[in-house]
């Protein structure tokens, strides 16, 4: 796997945890995991002195098949906009090579002292331009 496909991917095995009553992976443990796929990429951004800290300011989730336990999902993260202060981040549920979720996270840049949301830092707008489709 080159240092692309790393940065950009993640997988998980669905735990019984995450199962609900119907059999299927319930809602919110979608959002948990996209979350972790993005916090796996976001891992690899250059590091910067001051950075801002980002919290997220929006989900919307896709289901388009359910998952069940054991199943092994790939995931797929994208960044799909760079504001002047969010980022927006679609990460892509498949299983056996079909999409089975999509869930969008924007996140907001917020300063350490007063969590107000302020500009991205260059540097990391550089490095997010990278992985736009």
């Amino acid at each position: 796997m080159d240092e692309i496909e790393r940065v950009e991917v993640s997988g998980l095995v669905v735990a019984y945890r995450d199962i609900g009553p119907t059999g299927e992976m319930q809602a919110a443990a979608y959002v948990v995991h996209a979350e972790e796929a993005v916090r796996h990429f976001w891992r690899y951004r250059p590091p910067l002195e001051d950075e801002p800290y980002y919290s997220p300011t929006k989900f919307e989730v896709r289901l388009h098949q359910p998952l069940r336990v054991e199943d092994e999902v790939r995931m797929i993260v994208q960044v799909d906009k760079i504001g002047g202060k969010s980022v927006g981040f679609e990460v892509q549920m498949e299983k056996d090579g079909q999409t089975v979720a999509e869930v969008d996270i924007t996140w907001t840049a917020r300063d350490g002292e007063t969590a107000e949301p302020v500009a991205l830092p260059e540097d990391i707008r550089d490095w997010l331009y990278r992985y736009v489709p």
